[in-house]
């Protein structure tokens, strides 16, 4: 019987400081885009890029050509290999773990590797590494979760995921997950009883043998 945590990590604005880069690429290449950066945030961090083109399409009246999304992803790429950082205490956080771990992303692959690189994570991750492009299913759908656990060889009452979208955090608590709320910016918005909280990465692995030892003690 396994006595650990499974922990499957988002990675924008989770493990990679890339939230605001990848909102920045839209208002860089659309100009009838009015919103702050902030509000950018607030209003598209965590989501599907087709959702949020939709999104922006409608809120400005505008029809993106056919190519955007290429476009876009070039951008973001440019903005990702000048200024992307990991998060506060990431490197020191990874470099600790014991447990077993993974990523999952809405973001395709070749984003996920791409982000990773830039901001030096890259060998931490060389396995383990899941797309919603490529099981398709997508953050809130619990999907994305259940597969990387089940390709992992945890059940998901052993799999802690550590969040800062709303979109993720519900993706968690669908699928029964223990779900950890990484909040560096103080937005209760999310906030959930169910949920447990987190400000910096150096919570995370007292926090982790905590659960690992009530779940060992529930079963």
């Amino acid at each position: 019987m396994a006595t650990d945590l499974c922990v499957i990590f988002d990675l924008d604005g989770t493990l990679i400081d890339s939230e605001g880069l990848c909102q920045q690429g839209y208002l860089d290449l659309i100009p009838e885009l009015t919103d702050t950066l902030d509000e950018m945030l607030q209003r598209y961090r965590g989501a599907q890029l087709a959702p949020i083109l939709a999104d922006i399409e409608e809120r400005t009246g505008i029809k993106l050509p056919a190519n955007f999304e290429p476009i876009y992803r070039a951008r973001v790429n440019e903005l990702f290999d000048a200024h992307l950082r990991p998060m506060p205490g990431v490197e020191e956080m990874l470099a600790g773990l014991t447990s077993s771990y993974g990523l999952a992303s809405n973001g395709p692959l070749q984003k996920m590797r791409h982000g990773l690189h830039a901001s030096g994570l890259s060998p931490y991750f060389r396995n383990n590494l899941f797309s919603a492009y490529e099981v398709n299913s997508w953050k809130p759908d619990p999907g994305l979760f259940l597969h990387a656990a089940g390709e992992m060889g945890y059940p998901a009452h052993r799999c802690a995921v550590v969040e800062d979208s709303k979109v993720g955090l519900e993706a968690a608590l669908a699928a029964g997950m223990h779900t950890i709320y990484y909040q560096p910016h103080k937005d209760p918005a999310h906030e959930d009883p169910s949920m447990f909280t987190i400000r910096h990465m150096s919570e995370l692995s007292p926090l982790l043998k905590e659960l690992a030892t009530e779940a060992t003690r529930q079963e």
